[in-house]
C-alpha cells in the first residue's frame, strides 16, 4: 500500500523504463520552459539513470533553457569515477541536451561541510521550484544521500529548515558527500523515484510500511502531501 498517493509506473525491462521515464521528464521541461521561459531538473547519480540520461539526451526540447544540478554529490575530483558531475556529463550532456546548463556541488572548499553553503549559493540561483526531481534508493531506503544512522540525518530530514546543502559523512558508504537537504528536495513540482529489480521493490514495500523516517528516509518522500510523487520500477537491471 502506497503512503499518499504515490503513483507507481510499472516497465517490463529497464530498457522500457528508461525511455517511459525520459518521456516524462522530457515533457515536464517542455511545458516548464513554454510557461516560464526555463526549466530545472535535479538528477541522482549511481548506475540506475544512466540509459533514461542516454534516452533523455535525444529527446527535442529547448536544451539551452534547461538547468541540470544533483541530488548529492561525493567530495571528489570532477575526473573520478564515482562522480555524480562526471556521470551526467558523459551520459546525459550529449546529443541535444549538450546545449543545457550543467550547475555542479563539488567547489574547491577542503570538506563538504565547508562548501555546502557555496553550493546552494549557485543552486539556490537556479529555477525554482524545480520542474522535476529525480531520485533513486538505496538498498537501506536511503535517498539522495540522507543516510539513516547518520550524524546530519535530522538537519537533512528538518522540515523547518530552509532549503539548502549539507555536508554528509556516511558511516555505511565510501566518500563523504554533499546532499540536498529534504526542503530543497520538496521545493520541487514533482519528484520522481527510479528504481529497478526484485530487492529494490521490496526495499520500497518496507518503506510503505509503519515506521520512522530516519530509518528509512525515503519515507519523508513518499509520505508527504506537498508534491506528487511517482515511482518508476522495472523487474530487471543494476540498483542504484
Amino acid at each position: 500500500m502506497n503512503f499518499e498517493g504515490a503513483r507507481v509506473h510499472r516497465d517490463a525491462d529497464p530498457s522500457a523504463q528508461a525511455k517511459s521515464l525520459a518521456v516524462s521528464v522530457a515533457a515536464d521541461l517542455r511545458a516548464a520552459v513554454a510557461a516560464r521561459g526555463a526549466a530545472s531538473l535535479v538528477v541522482s547519480g549511481g548506475r540506475t539513470p544512466a540509459l533514461m540520461f542516454a534516452q533523455l539526451a535525444l529527446l527535442p526540447l529547448e536544451w539551452s533553457r534547461v538547468q541540470i544540478t544533483l541530488a548529492d554529490e561525493r567530495w571528489v575530483g570532477f575526473d573520478h569515477p564515482a562522480s555524480n558531475e562526471r556521470l551526467v556529463r558523459v551520459d546525459l550532456l550529449r546529443d541535444a541536451a549538450a546545449a543545457a546548463r550543467l550547475i555542479g556541488m563539488k567547489n574547491e572548499a577542503e570538506s563538504p561541510a565547508a562548501g555546502a553553503a557555496a553550493a546552494w549559493a549557485v543552486i539556490g540561483a537556479m529555477p525554482q521550484p524545480f520542474d522535476v526531481v529525480l531520485l533513486g534508493m538505496g538498498d537501506d531506503g536511503h535517498t539522495a544521500s540522507l543516510f539513516p544512522g547518520s550524524a546530519e540525518l535530522a538537519a537533512g530530514l528538518d522540515r523547518a529548515a530552509a532549503p539548502g546543502c549539507l555536508g554528509v559523512r556516511p558511516s555505511a558508504a565510501p566518500f563523504a558527500r554533499l546532499s540536498l537537504n529534504l526542503s530543497a528536495l520538496l521545493n520541487s513540482r514533482r519528484i520522481c523515484v527510479q528504481i529497478s529489480g526484485a530487492g529494490k521493490w521490496q526495499v520500497y514495500e518496507r518503506a510503505c510500511a509503519a515506521g520512522p523516517e530516519e530509518e528509512m528516509p525515503i519515507r519523508a518522500i513518499l509520505r508527504q502531501q506537498q508534491v506528487p510523487v511517482d515511482v518508476y520500477w522495472c523487474p530487471e537491471g543494476s540498483t542504484a
